[in-house]
C-alpha cells in the first residue's frame, strides 16, 4: 500500500480521496489542518489514523509514504519541498507552483532525494485524452488548437460585494490564469511541447489578479488560443483542428464525448472508457510510478510542468500579474 498524508481538507481533496477508492495500493493514512478540530472532522469522514498541524510533522512520520499537496498555490512549493527532504513522494496540485523558479526548485529536490514529483493535472492522463493522441494523426497537419475554460465563479459574487476570498487574493497566486487557464495550456504542451512565442492578454482586477484572459502561442505552422476567465461563462468547445478534420472536445478539464469531424463531412467518436472518477486516472497513475521506483511521469513529466509554468509567468507578466511569491 502507498499511505498518503493529505495536506488540504478541500472539495478537491475529498475528490481525490473518492478517486483512490477505486485505486488499488492506496491507503489515506493521514490528514493536515491548520487546526486540530478541523484535522480529526476530516480524517473520521475519510477513515485516515493520522491527524496533523504541522506540516513538518506528518512529513517527518514514517507511517506516510506520498504526500498530496492541495493547498492554496502560494503555499506549493514549501510544503512540496518539506515533504520531499523528508523523503515523500509529492502529488501536488496544479498549478504546481506559483513560479518557475518554484518549479525549478521543486524538481531539483526530486531529483536529489530520487523521490516523485508528479503535476496533479487530470486531464492530460484521462482515457479521452489519451485517445486524442492516439488519432491526432487522423485530421493531418494540425494547424490551430484552442482551449477554452471559462466559468464563473461563485466566490465573485462576494468579490462584486466587497469581500476578496482566496480565489481572487495575489497572496495565493490564485486568479483565473492560474484557476482555469493551465487547463488549456497543460494539454496544449504535452501535445505540442514548448511554443515559439506567446502574446497574452486579460482583465486585471483591483485585488490584482485576473479575471479573465487569453494566450495567443505561436508554434511552426500551427497557433494556439486559450481562452479563460472566472468572471464569465462560456459554452463553447475546444478544438483541435486540422487540415483533413477538427477534434472537437467539449470540456477541456474533463475530456469526454470528443469526435472528430472530417472535412467530408463524416464523423468519428472516440472510443473512451471513462469507468472512474475523473481524478482516478492521475492517482492511478501517481502510484504506479511510485512502485516502479520513478521520479517523474512521461506524460505530466517535469520537462512538461516547466514549460507550462514558463507560459503562465509570461502570460502573467504580459498582463501585469504580480505575486507576493515572485518577491521572494
Amino acid at each position: 500500500m502507498i499511505r498518503f498524508g493529505v495536506i488540504g481538507t478541500n472539495f478537491i481533496t475529498e475528490s481525490m480521496i473518492e478517486a483512490g477508492q477505486h485505486v488499488e495500493h492506496f491507503e489515506l493514512k493521514a490528514v493536515y489542518s491548520r487546526t486540530e478540530e478541523r484535522a480529526k472532522e476530516f480524517a473520521g469522514k475519510y477513515g485516515a489514523e493520522l491527524t496533523f498541524t504541522s506540516v513538518e510533522e506528518m512529513c517527518g512520520s514514517e507511517e506516510v509514504d506520498a504526500i498530496y499537496v492541495a493547498s492554496p498555490n502560494s503555499f506549493h512549493a514549501g510544503q512540496a519541498i518539506t515533504a520531499m527532504e523528508h523523503g515523500k513522494h509529492v502529488l501536488c496540485e496544479k498549478p504546481i507552483a506559483s513560479n518557475q523558479r518554484e518549479a525549478a526548485r521543486m524538481i531539483d529536490v526530486a531529483r536529489t532525494n530520487h523521490v516523485l514529483l508528479m503535476e496533479a493535472v487530470k486531464s492530460t492522463l484521462m482515457p479521452g485524452f489519451v485517445s486524442i493522441r492516439e488519432q491526432l494523426h487522423k485530421i493531418g497537419t494540425v494547424r490551430r488548437f484552442t482551449g477554452n475554460f471559462c466559468k464563473y465563479s461563485s466566490r465573485y459574487d462576494a468579490y462584486r460585494d466587497g469581500t476578496v476570498l482566496n480565489a481572487f487574493n495575489p497572496d495565493f497566486s490564485n486568479g483565473s490564469l492560474m484557476d482555469l487557464g493551465v487547463y488549456g495550456v497543460y494539454p496544449l504542451v504535452v501535445l505540442f511541447g514548448e511554443p515559439k512565442s506567446i502574446k497574452a492578454n486579460g482583465v486585471r482586477l483591483a485585488s490584482g489578479v485576473d479575471g479573465k484572459g487569453s494566450i495567443l502561442a505561436e508554434y511552426e505552422g500551427l497557433e494556439a488560443v486559450i481562452t479563460h476567465s472566472k468572471i464569465n461563462h462560456s459554452y463553447a468547445p475546444s478544438e483541435i483542428q486540422g487540415e483533413e478534420g477538427v477534434i472537437m472536445i467539449p470540456n477541456i478539464s474533463e475530456p469526454g464525448n470528443i469526435k472528430i469531424c472530417y472535412n467530408d463531412g463524416s464523423v468519428d467518436r472516440l472510443e473512451e472508457q471513462n469507468t472512474h472518477p475523473p481524478m482516478y486516472y492521475e492517482l492511478a497513475e501517481f502510484v504506479n510510478l511510485v512502485q516502479k521506483g520513478e521520479i517523474q511521469s512521461t506524460v505530466n513529466s517535469h520537462k512538461n510542468t516547466l514549460i507550462a509554468t514558463q507560459i503562465l509567468q509570461e502570460a502573467r507578466r504580459q498582463m501585469g500579474i504580480k505575486y507576493p511569491a515572485d518577491e521572494n
